[in-house]
């Protein structure tokens, strides 16, 4: 091993990836530049070009405290400058955009849970509706409620107030079916649309002002004649919607542009593609043939749940049931932006792509992502019909595996970045749960699977072209039934040449790549083996498993080299770093451990994570890794191994600057100077031998001096002067600076956190003093009183 290179010994977390959209409300900025989602009890703001930073309205929860004020739902204003949430104590608070601060919040008179909030146009008045079957209209600036509209059924799902500024109208709709308007300055229900069957899911008006379109979960999309309240047009859509907006005319979409005067609306549901209708046709004039939205698994499901069109960007945006944000450019209808909500439970990350520039993740899902790690923007990648297990890179492909007991291959360009399946494995009978690339020849990978079976599989230097009907076949070189129980992992050597396996069975085995003959079998763990790896540089393969071990194993003689214990819980996932010197280890109990393999010791804990970490990840040059795992977390850790070293330096030599310092001002007694400088260096018996001096040489000004030290100078001389209290020898320049400081306290110019825990320390000491020198005061008395009473009797001396 090379001894040269410097061991990493601190890693930080830099950046940390969280669910930013949990399901709920979602609105887009009117700059169309920020989504507002409702993450949990919290309001999340992200910017659809970066996500590094997202912004948060609300209290958070943490894991000792559940946050009781939480956030039911929110609006924005239509200039983009308020929000206001609506919240389970019944307080509806109004937020400044810019500053993200509360600005006025006031309490509702909602009997239960509030469901649904919006402006009207000119944001003058804020509607709230609730599971209290009512309407609530309020003034934002004055905190008043101006009115309460009664007549809905249920929960209040759907509210809109009529576009146009000067109207007094707004449209409501509950659980009953019917769709209902009111003038809300009168309060007077004035218009009542019967023609749904089921739930009404959206209602939108026409740029005429004079018809409105609804959608519903009866799978049918209606045009009503809003003077008439008579439905123009009745659409079976055959899929039960979520979603539905009249676009502006004129604009084009995919390519179609839309006649004035004609109405379109585009709407989404559990199809999970997007139609546009001309309602008066009843025509679908544009269906999207791009979707990157699953549809749902089951009739009556949720695929696509909102919609919204934005003119400012001419852009549509798409929400989805699985928490996905999806912004499409309108003319062409292709996909800008992918904002991925919630990873919910991360099984894998790889790096690749040019400088590591591209993150690959598989959730729970059929489709996995790739995240721009310089963004953090997303791209759905579909292919797989089950929850995808496993990935692997190299420099030319991407390979997945899934619960759909199939492999696929992925080629991929960069600037811009696209992906594409250029071939599919089909041999396996079970779910296909790890996979492996060469990374030498880049010829070869490897499968493992539940049915127990290892497979090997040539990837030829050029593929058939794709058929409609099917991708082109990998072929599978070699199988071969390699243990008695699932494998949970397999990883190519990085020569090619050999192949290591792990499983449930407790035992690895390593294989021989050219015909998977075995060439050893590794025995020691006492549960499941999790991953193996091979050394990059020695011939060493390192093995972690369910029994909280890490084993390094000879390849030569198969023997185990070493043991590395630490972990309270399962070790899922190891890598090797620093030239193969160093581990890197994550555990079941969401800890990861930095290791060296010399010395056999931990040299970091990291805690970042609370579950179960199933992912890591490292960049080529190992100055930053990635980890994910079941609490949805993906976290980005940098190596600060080389700044902490170089802040070490630069302080140890401050330091030494400052002893010098104090050494000078010492020897030319210039004690009170000195003094500031020991409490700097925070040097107790320094401190003591100063204040002794100036007692000694009874020089003035002490008392000025501690007076003027700032608050954490006092609290450092509190501290040592409860130290020297301890001892009977330093109690009086204790003493000394105890009162100066308890005088300052009562003055309010000394504040001292855990007062009572520093008096306490120093109460017995201080009252076994006094009592000690009031014994001294006695003898002094007595020894006065004897030499008083001698003196009449005394000899007087030549």
């Amino acid at each position: 091993m090379n001894t040269k290179v410097k061991l990493k010994e601190v890693y930080e977390p830099k950046q940390q990836y969280k669910a930013f959209y949990t399901g709920g409300t979602v609105a887009w900025k009117p700059d169309g530049q920020q989504f507002l989602c409702q993450n949990e009890g919290t309001i999340s703001i992200v910017s659809i070009d970066n996500l590094h930073e997202p912004i948060t309205l609300g209290e958070e929860q943490t894991d000792s405290e559940i946050v009781e004020d939480v956030i039911f739902t929110f609006a924005v204003d239509n200039a983009g400058t308020s929000i206001v949430s609506g919240h389970r104590s019944g307080l509806l608070k109004l937020w400044d955009g810019e500053t993200n601060k509360v600005r006025k919040m006031w309490k509702t008179m909602h009997q239960g849970p509030i469901s649904r909030m919006v402006f009207n146009p000119s944001d003058s008045v804020i509607a709230s509706g609730g599971a209290d079957s009512t309407v609530r209209l309020w003034d934002p600036n004055e905190q008043v409620c101006l009115g309460t509209v009664r007549g809905c059924e249920g929960m209040i799902n759907v509210i809109v107030f009529h576009p146009d500024v000067d109207s007094k109208i707004l449209v409501a709709v509950g659980d009953d079916t019917k769709i209902r308007a009111w003038n809300y300055d009168t309060r007077k229900l004035i218009k009542t649309f019967e023609g749904h069957f089921s739930r009404v899911t959206g209602v939108s008006f026409s740029q005429d002002r004079k018809h409105i379109v609804s959608s519903g979960r009866d799978k049918i999309l209606i045009l009503w004649n809003f003077e008439t309240q008579q439905a123009v047009k009745t659409i079976p859509v055959y899929e039960s919607l979520e979603s539905v907006i009249v676009l502006p005319v004129g604009i084009t979409i995919g390519g179609i542009k839309l006649k004035k005067e004609k109405i379109y609306a585009a709407c989404g549901g559990e199809d999970g593609v997007v139609k546009v209708w001309e309602m008066t046709g009843a025509k679908i004039i544009y269906k999207q043939s791009n979707s990157l939205v699953a549809k749902a698994s089951e009739e009556g499901g949720l695929a696509i749940t909102h919609l919204f069109y934005s003119e400012t960007l001419g852009r549509m945006a798409i929400v989805s049931a699985d928490h996905n944000i999806l912004v499409h450019e309108c003319e062409s209808f292709e996909c800008a932006h992918q904002l991925s909500g919630f990873s919910d439970e991360i099984l894998d990350l790889v790096l690749f792509g040019k400088n590591d520039r591209y993150l690959a993740m598989a959730t729970n899902s059929n489709d996995f992502k790739v995240y721009d790690v310089n963004t953090m923007n997303c791209q759905l990648v579909k292919g797989h019909t089950d929850i995808v297990m496993s990935l692997a890179a190299n420099d030319r492909y991407l390979l997945s595996s899934s619960k759909d007991h199939s492999i696929r291959l992925w080629s991929f360009s960069e600037d811009p970045f696209a992906i594409q399946c250029v071939a599919i494995g089909l041999k396996h009978t079970n779910v296909v749960g790890c996979v492996t690339l060469s990374k030498h020849s880049g010829s070869l990978c490897a499968s493992v699977s539940q049915d127990r079976c290892l497979k090997t599989w040539k990837i030829p230097k050029k593929f058939k072209e794709e058929t409609e009907d099917e991708l082109p076949r990998l072929q599978c070189a070699l199988t071969e039934l390699a243990h008695e129980k699932d494998i949970n992992c397999v990883c190519i050597s990085p020569n090619d040449r050999l192949i290591a396996t792990g499983s449930q069975d407790k035992t690895a085995k390593l294989w021989d790549a050219s015909d998977l003959s075995v060439v050893g079998v590794f025995r020691g763990h006492t549960r499941g083996i999790w991953a193996v790896r091979f050394s990059p540089v020695d011939q060493i393969l390192l093995t972690n498993a369910a029994d909280c071990c890490i084993k390094l194993w000879s390849l030569e003689d198969m023997t185990c080299l070493k043991t590395f214990e630490g972990h309270d819980s399962s070790v899922l996932r190891v890598e090797f770093l620093t030239n193969g010197m160093q581990l890197l280890s994550a555990g079941a109990d969401g800890l990861l451990k930095l290791w060296s393999i010399k010395t056999s010791e931990c040299l970091q804990t990291l805690d970042r994570h609370e579950n179960r970490i199933w992912a890591l990840c490292l960049t080529r040059d190992e100055s930053v890794f990635y980890s994910g795992g079941s609490d949805s977390q993906l976290i980005q850790w940098h190596d600060v191994t080389e700044s902490k070293r170089q802040q070490e330096l630069d302080q140890r030599k401050e330091t030494l600057l400052q002893e010098q310092e104090l050494n000078n001002l010492l020897s030319e007694r210039k004690l009170l100077k000195a003094l500031r400088l020991s409490l700097n260096l925070d040097r107790p018996l320094s401190t003591l031998k100063i204040v002794n001096e100036v007692i000694k040489t009874q020089e003035q000004g002490l008392d000025d001096t501690i007076r003027k030290l700032t608050n954490d100078h006092k609290e450092r001389l509190l501290r040592h002067a409860i130290e020297w209290n301890t001892n009977s020898k330093n109690c009086r320049p204790a003493q000394l600076a105890l009162q100066v400081l308890l005088q300052e306290t009562l003055a309010g110019r000394f504040q001292v956190s855990e007062l009572n825990k520093h008096l306490e320390a120093s109460l017995p000491y201080t009252e076994r003093h006094f009592k000690r020198l009031t014994e001294y005061m006695k003898d002094l008395k007595f020894v006065e009183y004897s030499l008083h009473c001698m003196q009449p009797h005394a000899t007087k001396m030549d």
